[in-house]
């Protein structure tokens, strides 16, 4: 497992949403006119202009990334690639409980043709949860992985566990109880029953995790078997900043993590701001430019005090 993994610092800046913020954001269902095609992509273009003047701005090149689809957001990723950015881009269908690839079995030519650095998918799995099921996402999981590593590409899965019922009501339906008490454990089960299927993944994206330990054990078992250069980044769930400020102080300095990959929390304000007319294009991507910074000096800044904290005294 040599070439498995990955061994640098990643902060990417998310914005591979498509049916939430189709819907949420500019309030279309199902398929939208050429003019709101547009009018979703160029809300996509103000979020990599972002990215570009953070970079411009002295974040690093090799360490900044973006995640993104080719839905409304095509021109984006070629703008990307042809900048030598680091790129993710999703497999899945959008918005599905259960993982399948969005273009069947052609799922590779799409890769090939946008060339991203890592395929990303987004899996809700819960080992307690439908057997059936999970073994029907590991399947096509263990697909995409074998065909990804054949031809020395990446693979980032986003791991998402949804809560049963019966865990729910086993912390009388407090979801932030679940996430403390019950998410971690299962993370861990989730991660470890993906390898013993034969699923190899360079990077988890994971739920930002309440108590550094959690994180420990994580990235222990990510990094399990032999598996020494795998990878974790902290998901910013859409949270608040605070939240995800302290989900990164976890993650950051355990030996594994390797930065985050957050979304809505950097420009949901922003954007729903531009598109209702309220905030000029060059003001949004300022303001998201200087959001993404911010959550790359407080993580990067949360490493250097975990490995202060770690010398000898």
């Amino acid at each position: 497992m040599s070439t498995l993994g990955y061994d640098r610092s990643l902060f990417m800046l998310a914005f591979d949403h498509r049916g939430s913020f189709r819907k949420d954001l500019f309030g279309i269902s199902g398929t939208p006119s050429p003019e709101g095609h547009e009018r979703i992509a160029d809300s996509k273009r103000v979020i990599y202009e972002g990215f570009e003047r953070a970079v411009r701005d002295g974040l690093s090149a090799e360490e900044a990334g973006i995640l993104v689809y080719e839905e409304y957001g095509s021109d984006v990723a070629r703008r990307a690639r042809a900048a030598g950015s680091t790129r993710a881009m999703p497999v899945e269908k959008s918005c599905q409980p259960e993982f399948d690839f969005e273009f069947g079995e052609e799922f590779g030519e799409h890769i090939e043709d946008f060339d991203p650095t890592f395929s990303k998918v987004l899996v809700r799995y819960n080992p307690e949860g439908d057997r059936e099921l999970n073994k029907r996402q590991t399947g096509r999981l263990r697909k995409l992985a074998d065909w990804l590593h054949e031809r020395d590409r990446k693979f980032l899965y986003e791991l998402l566990v949804p809560a049963e019922k019966a865990q729910l009501e086993s912390v009388n339906g407090d979801t932030a109880r679940y996430d403390r008490e019950l998410r971690p454990e299962l993370v861990v089960k989730t991660i470890q029953e993906t390898q013993d299927a034969g699923v190899e993944v360079d990077i988890w994206k994971i739920e930002g995790l309440d108590r550094r330990e959690d994180c420990e054990r994580v990235a222990e078992q990510a990094r399990s078997g032999g598996r020494d250069r795998v990878a974790c980044i902290v998901l910013g769930r859409g949270a608040s900043e605070e939240s995800c400020a302290q989900w990164l102080r976890n993650g950051a300095g355990v030996p594994g993590y390797v930065g985050f990959a957050i979304g809505r929390t950097l420009w949901w304000n922003e954007l729903k701001e531009y598109v209702a007319g309220d905030l000029d294009r060059n003001t949004a991507a300022e303001s998201i430019a200087e959001n993404y910074r911010r959550m790359v000096n407080l993580y990067t800044a949360a490493e250097r005090e975990a490995a202060s904290a770690s010398l000898p005294r």
